[in-house]
């Protein structure tokens, strides 16, 4: 059945109505509005592309546009990966207030409270198409259902159906572009700059030239599209804005809330006719207003003549509604497919902060998808060589710290963490207090582990968005409280931690349990193995394990797996975080059969091949 049609019908033929009238109102003194094309490519960052300084690249169709155009040089993702970042594009709202955050999920919102931006732009007479790509992350809605044409573009019909708001994406320089042989590459592999963490063999070289490669390609299909354009005769009345959909993509970008991760490349051309909405007097220029991903929508519906919805996040940044630049950038990430891991971003044009909530994993952790880059098996194998220098081998360790701080100018590469230094204490603490103010307005979903918010919500019968919107059921405050004090990782903290082990509310025991893990106390673990929540349970079995009471730890952890755990994912991981003493575990996960779950196939084989 049609989405539109099913349970909640009523309400969301009032919301369509409603549509109706408030963009028949909309700017209806606006005599025309401009087509708005919007080209789109997937994976790479701002160090990638010409006019963003790479020497070593061809991009001559996105250097072109950005001479006839504005390049903007502060630009981010609000998540370094594709779902979650394509998930706060359709809906203007971050991935984390609706639940959408893990890569990937098909959680639910509430569609007759939420609209998709499309959907909006459909309502004022918009013509709106998407070439090729949607993956937003959502459930309760096919991707495709606000479009008027999610195939390929068609330019003659576009041009009977002015005004347009058309999507064309380009795979060309995603990361299975990174991944296969290398060999027939084109770029020379001695002309590049390694990053920092990266060693310098061979195979990473060649990975550099090869990705070169694909972004050269890239902008050759960015030039197809700026053509066809051209030919249609519609160019002087269309708007063309060209991004990337996150940052990346070797390893250590895409995924990681560094710069190479989110740092992105943004370039707008505004025909003549609607130089009102110029940022500065003529095109060619550059701009460095700070500007988050989450704030595209709401910018591209005010230069349609669209009122904006009050619940969008962002800030329009362009044009006759332009609003003060934001002095925060904000970005998180969660589970990436089989591998967790929990952590939020904030930076100025010069300092990033990152909230690490779980600092027991390793930066860099074993993903199937990630592997098969040849990149990223030549670093591992010289990190387990010995031939790694401490920088090249850090990611592959247990984080340890709960907090990074990084100079983006002098530190690029994000290397050399100044968190512990005193001359920084100031930024870091504006920055942290930047950080939870933002977790609080906005709602952020993440502070109890996502096997719980989903079972408690569904529980509810509540999506996420709608299940922590209730403070009583999600007293994120409280949370927040908590978090700090687990990971402070101080012994003086040991007595508040035990007495939230013992909270009524399980978000409160969760953080307990991290914390006396994290000081390495295990005098009520044997009790909370038999606590409601999974994660707590697994938790209090690994701070077992770790004290060396490894019959108790490991029974709970055996009981998990054999009981099919909602949180099995989880213990998976767990398994693999705590080294060998998983590995009397290995009769009973291999006989487990995960047809269902790709996911927990992937991490039931990693590990099997592991320990073998």
């Amino acid at each position: 059945m049609c989405w539109f049609f099913g349970e909640g019908f009523m309400k969301r033929l009032f919301l369509f109505v409603g549509l109706i009238a408030w963009g028949s109102g909309a700017l209806a003194s606006r005599v025309e509005r401009p087509n708005i094309l919007w080209i789109t490519s997937e994976d790479n960052n701002v160090n990638w592309v010409g006019c963003y300084g790479n020497e070593w690249v061809e991009t001559p169709h996105i250097d072109g546009l950005a001479a006839e155009g504005f390049r903007y040089t502060e630009v981010y993702a609000n998540a370094p990966v594709c779902a979650p970042s394509r998930s706060t594009w359709i809906t203007g709202m971050y991935a984390v207030t609706m639940g959408t955050q893990p890569m990937r999920s098909r959680n639910v919102i509430p569609h007759d409270v939420i609209p998709y931006y499309p959907d909006l732009l459909r309502s004022v007479g918009y013509y709106v198409g998407n070439d090729n790509k949607t993956d937003y992350n959502i459930g309760g809605r096919e991707d495709q259902s606000c479009w008027d044409n999610p195939t390929e573009v068609n330019w003659e019909r576009l041009k009977e159906q002015e005004p347009f708001f058309q999507v064309v994406n380009f795979y060309e320089s995603h990361e299975s572009r990174t991944q296969g042989d290398l060999v027939d590459i084109e770029h020379v592999a001695m002309e590049t700059r390694l990053r920092a963490y990266h060693p310098d063999v061979p195979e990473i070289r060649q990975n550099y030239a090869k990705y070169h490669d694909a972004v050269k390609r890239m902008d050759r299909r960015v030039g197809e599209a700026l053509a066809a354009l051209e030919a249609s005769g519609m160019a002087d009345r269309t708007i063309v804005i060209y991004t990337s959909d996150h940052g990346g993509v070797l390893p250590r970008s895409k995924r990681y809330l560094y710069n190479t991760g989110l740092h992105c490349p943004l370039i707008i051309r505004i025909p003549e006719r609607y130089h009102s909405f110029w940022p500065m007097d003529a095109p060619g220029g550059v701009v460095d207003r700070l500007v988050s991903f989450v704030d595209m929508p709401k910018t591209w519906l005010s230069l349609a003549g669209i009122e904006v919805p009050t619940y969008y996040q962002g800030r329009t940044f362009l044009g006759d509604e332009q609003e003060p630049e934001a002095a925060y950038h904000y970005a998180f990430r969660g589970r990436m497919d089989e591998r967790f891991d929990c952590a939020r971003a904030v930076h100025n044009k010069q300092f990033l902060l990152v909230r690490n909530y779980m600092p027991y994993v390793p930066w860099v952790q074993h993903l199937a998808y990630q592997w098969k880059i040849p990149a990223m098996r030549a670093w591992e194998a010289h990190v387990q060589a010995g031939k790694a220098t401490p920088i090249q081998a850090r990611p592959f360790s247990a984080k340890a710290v709960s907090e990074e701080l990084y100079d983006m100018k002098a530190d690029p590469d994000s290397v050399y963490n100044l968190i512990d230094d005193p001359a920084y204490a100031t930024i870091a603490a504006e920055l942290r207090l930047a950080l939870k103010t933002w977790q609080l307005e906005v709602v952020d979903t993440g502070l109890i582990p996502e096997s719980e918010r989903t079972r408690m919500a569904a529980d509810a019968n509540l999506t996420i968005y709608e299940w922590a919107a209730d403070a009583e059921r999600y007293p994120l405050e409280r949370l927040l409280d908590a978090a700090d004090m687990a990971l402070a990782q101080e012994i003086k903290n040991r007595a508040v931690l035990r007495q939230l082990c013992g909270s009524e509310y399980l978000g409160e025991r969760y953080w307990g349990s991290v914390g006396l893990f994290l000081i390495k106390d295990d005098s009520i673990a044997e009790l909370l193995l038999t606590d409601e929540s999974h994660e707590v349970r697994a938790m209090a079995a690994w701070t077992l394990i770790q004290n060396g009471r490894e019959k108790e730890g490991l029974s709970a952890l055996r009981m998990l797996i054999e009981k099919d755990s909602y949180a099995l994912l989880m213990v998976l991981n767990i398994l693999d975080w705590m080294g060998e003493a998983a590995q009397s575990l290995q009769d009973g996960l291999a006989e487990k059969e995960f047809e269902a779950d790709a996911d927990l196939q992937k991490m039931q084989r990693y590990l099997l091949h592991k320990w073998n």
